[in-house]
Formats: C-alpha cells, structure tokens, sequence
C-alpha cells in the first residue's frame, strides 16, 4: 500500500458498471444478447460537456488508468503517469474516462462471463469481437455519460487501433485523436507471434476446448508462455540487454542443465506466472484475433488514405524508436495516409529504448510532448 497518496494522483476511485440491455449485433454477423461495459472517471465534466477524454486500453490493460482502487493497492493504475492533476492529461481540465472493453475480463462482458442461454460461462462460444465492435460500445457508453464530442481520444497500442476507428466510424464526435505506438494493421510477424501464443494456450492439456472453467483448472503453462512470448516483443534488445545482460541467477555458476541459469530467465517465468493470476486464457485469445482482424483500409481496396477521407478530428501519432513491434515506420504509414486525405497531423518520433512498452513509462521527452498537445486541446477548447 502506498505510503501516502501523493498529491498528482487523482486519489481514490471506485469503478461503474453499464449494464446495456439491447442486443449488440457484432461485425461477425452473431450478437450478444446484452453487456456490461466497467469504466472509470477522473476530474470533472463541465457544464458545457466539452472537455471529456476517452481513454482506449491495450491487449492487457483495463478501466483502471490511474488512481488507486483501495488503500491496499501497491500500484496506481495502469497509466498513473500520464493522467492526473498538472500530468499531461490534467483532470484539473479534463473529464477523463476509461472503459474495458467487451471480450476482456475486467469486469465487462467476456468469455468468463455467464451465457444466460445455458447459466454457464460462455467459454469460446463467446462470439468473436472486433476493434469496430469495441468503439461501437464505447459510443454507448459516450451516449450514457451525455458526451456528444470527444475532446480527445487517447490509446497506445491496441488502444491507438480503436483511436484510429473512432476517428473513421464517427467522425463528428471527437475533435482531436491521439494514437501512440499504434500500426493501421498487423504486419504477417506480428500475426505470426500472436497465433503462437494462442497456440501456447489451445494446446494446453488444461485448456478443455476452453471450458476449463467447467474443471475449476485453467491452461496456466499455455498462458504463462503466451505472455513470456509476448513479454519479449514487447521489449527491445537494448532494454532487455541493460536490465538483464547475461547475469546468472543470484550470481551462482551455470547449472550446465535446464533450470534457470539466467536472470532474464527468471524474470520472463515470474511474468508468465504473474499474468496466470489475473487474466484469463480465453480474453488472451479473443483479443489477440481483434488485433489480427484490425485493417480499416481492408474495405477500401487496402488504400487507408480512402479509409480516413471522412475524418474530421485532429491528430497527434507518437512512436519510440525502439519498438520493432509496433516501428516508427507503421506510424509513418498512418501519418502519410492522413496526409493524402487532408487531415491535421501532428507527428513525434521519442527516442526511447524500452520498446513497444515505452508507451506505459514515464519518459522525459514522451511525457513533454504528450503535455504540449493536451494543452494545445485545452487552450483550443478555452479549458
């Protein structure tokens, strides 16, 4: 538990659920029957409703951005660093919301949750969903708040995906989007890795066809891989290189065996393990094939300048010039496009050697620009 809250933190917060009891019908051609949407909200809405920010979480993030849930937390929330009084995305200004999205399981509706068809969990009979299905309930959930315009969208990632499909699926409720360390879709590696990981947990003997549930287990040798797997891509070969180098494990000589010798051995494991914990294998797999399906530009003959031709909202993309996950050049891309279709941009190359997670951490030069650019909405805004 922190020793005290300090003073930049939006303090304690409490978490709301959107119960939304229409049939959402997804981009799959199935529908859910009804959803729960978890959110959390920092700062104050105005009178006028015109200085909300929207949130969008990566593959393992969730509602909780930043703040603590309970006195007992040892961590803020996942982005503390960047939302808070006098952060970048200063609640003192803004009304700032961050929602889990369907198909997690964060608290909104997903694969762990009840199928009122059968009373059991929905395992992998939950319908496949989509980046578009995602924005369509967060503009469910914009309607529920009274927010008719975003005056910013905000994601890194995964999140910086759903930006982008905001800005093309409604156009006139955001005046500013802001994608970091995002791609306009996956590159074949970045699938490749992916399907990897899903293959990690399918083919655990735990998995069950995804009904482990049923059998109060759960594929924790698949999912602990899969996040091992994916705990490597996320970071670059300087930072791992740094932090880890070839240290032996507590300094003791090589085992000349198959246990861990090394420390980044030992950390990649404790991750794995971590993960188990807190996140379920199916969520891993549904939204791990969102991000493969995301291609905006696919219904415009593969032309993402045509795919962004409506596009009102003004937009800042940030990347890291060591991530080879999500590279500078995928952000390039997104920038060129948006160039061709005549929209504002704004772009920032950070010089960061944490890879694709440099966007979670508190680098001096990110948390600058980032800063810069929410002013400049506050001040157009007149907050």
């Amino acid at each position: 538990m922190p020793e005290r809250i300090p003073d930049d933190s939006v303090g304690l917060v409490q978490y709301q659920d959107l119960q939304v009891s229409e049939e959402l019908l997804l981009e799959c051609g199935r529908s859910l029957p009804g959803y729960i949407l978890r959110f959390e909200c920092y700062g104050e809405l105005n009178a006028a409703r015109s200085n909300a920010i929207l949130i969008c979480h990566a593959l393992s993030g969730d509602h909780h951005a930043a703040g603590y849930q309970s006195l007992e937390d040892k961590k803020p929330g996942w982005w503390d660093t960047m939302i808070g009084p006098g952060k970048p995305i200063d609640t003192r200004r803004f009304f700032v919301v961050c929602s889990n999205f369907i198909g997690s399981c964060k608290g909104s509706t997903g694969p762990a949750s009840i199928n009122p068809a059968t009373g059991e969990p929905w395992g992998m009979d939950f319908p496949m969903v989509t980046v578009a299905d995602w924005v369509r309930t967060q503009a469910t959930l914009s309607d529920h708040l009274g927010i008719d315009c975003w005056a910013a969208i905000v994601g890194g990632s995964l999140g910086g995906m759903q930006v982008l499909q905001w800005a093309i699926d409604y156009p006139d409720r955001l005046r500013h989007a802001v994608a970091i360390a995002a791609a306009p879709k996956l590159s074949a590696q970045n699938i490749g890795f992916n399907d990897v990981c899903r293959q990690a947990i399918i083919t655990d003997p735990d998995f069950h066809q995804g009904r482990y549930y049923q059998f109060d287990t759960k594929p924790r040798r698949g999912l602990a891989l899969a996040r091992m797997i994916g705990h490597i891509t996320y970071l670059s070969d300087d930072a791992m290189g740094k932090k880890f180098g070839r240290e032996t494990r507590l300094g003791k000589e090589l085992s000349y065996g198959f246990d861990i010798d090394f420390e980044v051995e030992s950390y990649l494991r404790h991750q794995g393990s971590r993960f188990v914990e807190h996140f379920d294998a199916n969520s891993y797999l549904y939204i791990t094939k969102a991000l493969d399906y995301f291609d905006p530009a696919a219904a415009h003959a593969g032309n993402l300048a045509a795919a962004f031709a409506e596009v009102q909202a003004k937009f800042f993309v940030a990347c890291f010039t060591s991530d080879w996950r999500f590279s500078p050049e995928r952000s390039r891309e997104i920038v060129q496009a948006l160039y061709t279709a005549g929209a504002h941009v704004s772009y920032a190359e950070i010089e960061a050697q944490h890879g694709h997670d440099s966007f979670l951490l508190p680098i001096p030069q990110y948390l600058k620009v980032m800063q810069a650019y929410l002013e400049r909405v506050a001040e157009e805004l007149g907050l």
